[in-house]
């Protein structure tokens, strides 16, 4: 790669960082273009040979998003593996995630009552996204005769990760003893969530 087109990726990158930072006080949708380049180092010029306006950042810090989760949600599936405990494995890896990118869970918990169509959008994709796989994981372990069954599986899989996601953002502000306090309670949370949808399967099964 050319010293120019890195340098190129080293601006751009920097306009998403900067964005990213920004958007922690106020949210993402509040941020003026000139906010942005001037916590960037740049003139409000160079911002358009990166991007179109603020909804094209906004599209793309979703994107660097969904790929961060993509790669952690197969961490997150290997641990399940290993570990046999999708509660265990998916807090593990979330909390991960928010140690890791706080600025990302941010902006992933921006309300999606405000900005840019395209950009609500695009994060209740994400967020959606997020379900499905964990949709696939809990229907695998449906398969598992060694496991009681669930019932409802997608609104299972949707209340846990509406639990896991609200609980991001505050445990941003909490210390490491604080954290682990959150963990046991998520994993209780959980597993009653789990437990529920295991009781009204087998009171649903004599019911037919």
């Amino acid at each position: 790669m050319s010293t120019r087109a890195e340098q190129k990726l080293k601006t751009r990158q920097a306009i998403i960082d900067a964005a990213l930072d920004l958007s922690k006080d106020k949210g993402f949708p509040a941020l003026s273009l000139r906010e942005v380049t001037r916590a960037a180092g740049i003139a409000p010029a160079t911002f358009y040979r990166h991007f179109m306006d603020m909804e094209d950042l906004g599209l793309a810090l979703v994107d660097q998003v969904s790929l961060i989760l993509r790669q952690m949600m197969r961490q997150a599936r290997h641990r399940a593996k290993v570990k046999g405990s999708v509660v265990n494995s998916s807090i593990d890896t979330f909390m991960e995630f928010v140690e890791s990118y706080p600025n990302l869970i941010r902006l992933l918990n921006t309300d999606v009552a405000s900005g840019p169509r395209t950009f609500r959008e695009s994060i209740q994709r994400e967020t959606r996204r997020f379900v499905e796989e964990l949709i696939d994981d809990l229907q695998r372990d449906n398969e598992n005769a060694s496991r009681p069954p669930l019932a409802y599986v997608p609104e299972v899989a949707e209340m846990m990760v509406v639990l896991v996601f609200n609980q991001g953002v505050a445990a941003l502000e909490m210390t490491a003893d604080e954290r682990q306090v959150l963990v046991r309670k998520l994993n209780i949370e959980l597993r009653m969530v789990l437990a529920g949808s295991s009781a009204l399967y087998q009171k649903d099964k004599h019911k037919l």
